[in-house]
């Protein structure tokens, strides 16, 4: 885990300096859905302290407004009562998995994204301890799955395809793993991570 992490300190901003207002693609985001004030939130990047290093991952229930039966991190909008986004994703990693922030040690930012569905999404990035019990909330998570940090930074597992928004074709990356599909903006933040890191 020492060496993954002196990788993740040096590619991730540091918790003192959170993101600016904007995403990193934010004039993608603006062409296709405008430049009305998005709506902030978080999600955290959970890697296990184990042998394996696994990230977790949660796979949505099919009764959810927004975003059902996809694969996603946990996490959710900042509510007032929020200190920033770092509680925020703790928060949400609580109410949606059972992770007691005891267990969790967070170790910086990527860069804020813009979603299509007008969120501007902070990723905190952290540490899980290998023995944090998890229990998915029913009425939000269908499951809790781990996949090892290694699958990720091996290309043959990335898979660029192109899909069409409202007349704007846009590249995207999508990963496969034991038969669940990460994509969308869980994919692209996976992919920031990986760039970052000199993937």
């Amino acid at each position: 885990m020492d060496e993954l992490l002196a990788r993740l300190h040096g590619a991730l901003l540091p918790l003192e300096a959170p993101p600016g207002p904007h995403g990193w693609n934010h004039d993608d985001m603006a062409r296709l859905i405008g430049d009305t004030p998005r709506r902030r939130a978080a999600v955290l990047i959970g890697i296990r302290d184990d042998r394996e290093q696994n990230v977790l991952f949660t796979l949505r229930t099919d009764t959810l407004q927004q975003h059902a039966g996809q694969v996603a991190f946990p996490g959710g909008r900042v509510e007032a009562d929020d200190a920033d986004v770092v509680a925020t994703a703790l928060r949400e990693s609580r109410e949606e998995i059972g992770l007691d922030e005891r267990f969790v040690t967070p170790l910086g930012y990527l860069e804020a994204m813009e979603t299509i569905s007008g969120f501007i999404v902070t990723p905190v990035v952290a540490r899980i301890a290998a023995d944090a019990p998890l229990k998915p909330d029913p009425g939000e998570v269908a499951e809790v799955f781990e996949v090892p940090f290694a699958f990720f930074t091996d290309p043959a597992n990335l898979r660029r395809y192109r899909m069409d928004f409202r007349g704007h074709n846009r590249e995207m990356v999508e990963f496969l793993h034991a038969g669940y599909r990460i994509w969308g903006a869980t994919a692209a933040m996976l992919f920031n991570l990986l760039k970052r890191m000199g993937h």
